[in-house]
């Protein structure tokens, strides 16, 4: 397919439906050929930038890239080919060199008989003196949810320099399983409607959500790092096993690795399991990989409490020996002496800020008991059964979230003084949560940094667990019983940006105004900034 192709139709093209992607159904996933899904690029260094993209044909085509300075490909300047394989789904990846640092490019794909796939566009990192960069940033997108708006929204703007991806890209689930049927959105189907198992299965969700137009133009349009959360693989995993991992759904290590391909097949991506990216003089940014590599498994308070006479002592005891055991990690002792060593690294070069990109809330947060209250009145047992024992953990001083940074304070304390033996600038930035938070991070007393977690694309949030009370009354709730939370949302959808400047790191959460319909429009915004140096938000 040949495009013809302006700025706007740049920013525009693939948004709400338009274009043969938009086609819904298996029919139209199994049977399709040529350029089937776009093109996407990511990676990017600052003299090079891996291109994807998808080329269904019989036998083993060898495709070629081209790279312009225009959207006419009249100035070409780089030039790579490779297959596309169909012992990776057909996808192809070529990593391109010899680019100029900190430029925008268009790049496109020509296959043997002369089709041409949609054009892109993407930039190289930037050398030297930086004086301005800016992050999207976005998690948690489940298609059947809703509308991918906060896609939408971001693949229009013209001042953004890289997309980061934190993860739950996709999610892993049979359809009726979150959402439940009365939940899901009408024409949001995915592939396979079983859950994801097998390589051939989570091939097909790929397949299904990146047909969605708005993460189509997201892709074409920026250069992404990404990294997978827990559902591109299966609900909460660790080393040895997942909690949506049953004996009878095979082996698991079968599974991880079928998972950990198609990661690697669909998405702009290469093979490093963490990977560090140099934004000139101005950040580091450092991508680790928190979910597989070396976490210790999650505790879970049903487990801790269940058949508990005493739930305060029980929870205290936990307290003092399981939860601080100084041998349970989220990146393994490999990954924790490699960030830590970037840590120094970047500041002694005099880089200005250390930005760490991963998937879990690293800030202290706790249950507040006023809310126990509250949820105490509710109709379900298992409600209020949860909140019984959330608030037993609060009083013992356990924190809300097991599976985040929360439940690794051994771990979560050796990453902050590195950090803070460094001297570095650091700024968190997470996922997972569904939520908007932003925390001061401190260790043995002393400011460490700041985090930004993004509230989801699509997936729902801590609201669902309690309709029944006012967002601002929660939020002040959440804010209110743990110290380092400087500010909470618990409504809304959307994404974040990250603007960083030599002095101060800007940090701004978009709220779209609905995921039930189409539309780029933002309800809300709230906006951060900290100073660097201060190793807190500012007040």
């Amino acid at each position: 397919m040949t495009i013809t192709i302006d700025r706007r139709l740049l920013l525009q093209g693939g948004l709400f439906g338009l274009g043969a992607l938009a086609t819904p159904g298996a029919a139209r996933l199994l049977t399709a050929s040529g350029f089937t899904h776009d093109v996407a690029s990511g990676e990017p260094t600052q003299s090079s930038v891996l291109l994807w993209t998808r080329y269904v044909s019989e036998g083993q085509p060898t495709l070629r890239a081209e790279i312009a300075e225009d959207a006419e490909f009249g100035r070409i300047v780089a030039r790579g080919e490779g297959p596309a394989r169909s012992a990776y789904d057909f996808t192809a990846k070529i990593t391109v060199g010899g680019l100029d640092p900190g430029r925008w490019y268009f790049y496109r794909f020509i296959a043997p008989d002369g089709s041409h796939s949609p054009t892109g566009r993407t930039r190289t990192l930037p050398e030297g003196g930086v004086d301005s960069f800016t992050l999207g940033v976005f998690s948690c997108s489940n298609l059947r949810f809703g509308w991918f708006n906060a896609y939408a929204h971001a693949a229009q703007r013209d001042d953004l320099d890289l997309i980061v991806h934190l993860g739950d890209y996709f999610y892993e689930y049979q359809a009726g399983r979150y959402p439940g049927e009365e939940q899901a959105l009408a024409g949001r189907e995915i592939m396979p409607s079983t859950e994801a198992i097998a390589l051939a299965d989570y091939w097909l969700r790929y397949a299904s959500y990146r047909t969605d137009p708005n993460l189509a133009a997201l892709h074409r349009n920026f250069p992404m790092i990404a990294r997978w959360d827990d559902h591109e693989i299966a609900n909460d995993p660790w080393m040895g096993g997942a909690e949506n991992h049953q004996a009878d759904e095979g082996d698991w290590e079968v599974r991880k690795r079928a998972a950990m391909q198609a990661y690697h097949d669909w998405m702009p991506v290469n093979d490093p399991m963490w990977a560090s990216y140099r934004i000139g003089d101005l950040a580091t940014i450092f991508m680790p990989e928190t979910r597989i590599v070396g976490r210790s498994r999650q505790y879970e308070y049903p487990e801790i409490v269940e058949g508990a006479g005493d739930l305060d002592a029980t929870l205290a005891a936990f307290r003092d020996d399981d939860w601080s055991a100084e041998d349970r990690t989220v990146l393994g002792v490999e990954q924790e002496q490699w960030l830590g060593q970037g840590f120094r690294d970047s500041v002694s070069s005099g880089t200005r800020w250390q930005i760490l990109a991963q998937q879990v809330i690293m800030g202290r947060n706790y249950f507040p008991l006023p809310l126990a209250e509250e949820i105490g009145r509710s109709d379900s047992d298992l409600v209020r059964e949860r909140a019984r024992v959330l608030a037993a953990a609060t009083r013992a001083g356990l924190p809300l979230n097991l599976d985040a940074w929360d439940g690794y304070p051994a771990a979560r304390t050796r990453l902050l003084r590195s950090a803070l033996e460094a001297e570095a600038n650091l700024v968190v930035l997470a996922g997972d949560s569904h939520n908007a938070w932003a925390f001061d991070l401190t260790q043995d007393g002393s400011a460490v940094g700041i985090e930004m977690a993004g509230q989801s694309v699509t997936s729902p949030g801590f609201e669902s667990f309690v309709p029944q009370v006012a967002p601002d009354t929660l939020a002040g709730q959440l804010v209110a019983a743990s110290p380092e939370l400087q500010w909470a949302d618990t409504s809304g959808r959307g994404y974040m940006t990250l603007t960083l400047t030599p002095e101060a790191a800007h940090g701004e959460w978009l709220f779209t105004d609905s995921i039930r319909s189409r539309s780029t429009a933002i309800a809300r915004r709230h906006r951060m900034e900290t100073v660097r140096g201060a190793g807190a938000w500012s007040a």
